[in-house]
């Protein structure tokens, strides 16, 4: 199984939440609404999950072992932080632009 494509949809500045990702497997299956949350020391992903009628989030689609998740988690955070990157260039561009 190889990761083909990792689209950064969304990045948050603010809150735990800070990005909403779509991985795509050898170019034919694709998971949306992974999402990278904040800790206190670190980054983590959240597999996209749904409510329960007991109120549990259970995930909607999951690796089965540590070895997958592990290589699904550093491609997404480093293509995060990649976006995170261009993001705040943007921004700083914007800025220069404004005070020009």
């Amino acid at each position: 199984m190889e990761i083909t494509d990792v689209r950064v949809r969304k990045v948050n500045t603010e809150g735990k939440m800070k990005a909403v990702v779509s991985v795509t497997f050898d170019n034919a299956f694709v998971v949306h609404d992974i999402k990278v949350i904040e800790r206190d020391t670190d980054l983590f992903i959240a597999m996209p999950s749904r409510k329960t009628a007991e109120g549990e989030f259970r995930d909607v689609a999951h690796p089965i072992n540590a070895e997958t998740r592990e290589m699904i988690q550093k491609i997404i955070l480093e293509k995060y932080a990649e976006a995170l990157s261009q993001l705040e260039a943007e921004e700083d561009n914007a800025s220069i632009a404004l005070t020009k």
